[in-house]
């Protein structure tokens, strides 16, 4: 079965290590101002988003059958896929969807967004800093869904040495909604493996909701019908999962093979 890395030492590492033994990237004596500046121009020059292929709308599909149903997300259900919901440890939330796919691994988060416009190009930048501030390096490049960045983050092996791992972060603007991709494993690096996960995330509908939400806030998750409750204790002993410059709290994962 194919694990997501935890936080401690001695987790599996579910999608290859790279580049062992390299160093983490000489700072590149950036000011914080060069950086807002940089987040500024490429918020500025984000294309508009196409979605004429997905990921939808819940206003733009008839029904809710053949969808694995999360709450403010609709997973399109396809076979050999493995679904895991991260758990707020504290709080008992569900704050992503995580999809194993033909040996790749892609993290679904779901947040609201202005009427007038998109956040992507804003949060892109963000990203990309904060990669950077790290001795990680992340370059913004077109892709399938618009522009992504494309990012090698440092991490520590668990025998302790120090690498990089890939990782591409790619989001979708829609109406009052964002939806965020990131790619692990093949997927983040080779075309023919990341097919299968992307056209998953062109099946995603976003259910936002009419209420008042501010920008950024997480749209939240549930457990699909027929999940069951709590996780079973060796889930719960396990160590949290956690992404990169991710904002939220993520504590045990519920699986769901289906």
């Amino acid at each position: 079965m194919l694990r997501r890395r935890g936080r401690g030492a001695g987790a599996e590492n579910p999608v290859g290590w790279v580049d062992e033994d390299a160093p983490p990237e000489e700072p590149t004596g950036e000011s914080e101002d060069d950086e807002a500046a940089g987040a500024e121009d490429t918020a500025d020059s984000s294309p508009a988003p196409d979605r004429s292929g997905g990921p939808w709308d819940v206003s733009e599909v008839s029904g809710r059958e053949g969808y694995l149903d999360l709450g403010g997300i609709l997973l399109p259900a396809q076979d050999g896929m493995e679904v895991r919901l991260d758990v707020e440890e504290q709080t008992g939330l569900v704050t992503a969807a995580t999809v194993v796919l033909g040996g790749s691994v892609v993290q679904l988060q779901a947040f609201a967004a202005p009427r007038s416009e998109g956040i992507w190009g804003e949060i892109r930048a963000e990203i990309a800093a904060g990669i950077t501030r790290q001795g990680g390096t992340a370059d913004e490049v077109p892709g399938t869904f618009g522009q992504e960045l494309l990012a090698r983050i440092p991490v520590r092996t668990p025998d302790g040495r120090s690498t990089h791992q890939p990782a591409r972060f790619t989001g979708v603007d829609g109406p009052r909604w964002f939806l965020r991709a990131v790619f692990h494993g093949p997927a983040a690096y080779e075309h023919d493996a990341a097919g299968p996960l992307e056209t998953l995330v062109r099946g995603v509908v976003v259910v936002r909701g009419s209420e008042a939400m501010a920008p950024r806030e997480l749209l939240a998750l549930k457990l699909p019908q027929g999940a069951g409750g709590e996780p079973p204790p060796e889930e719960e002993e396990e160590a949290p999962v956690r992404e990169p410059l991710n904002p939220f709290e993520r504590g045990p994962e519920i699986t769901e093979v289906r």
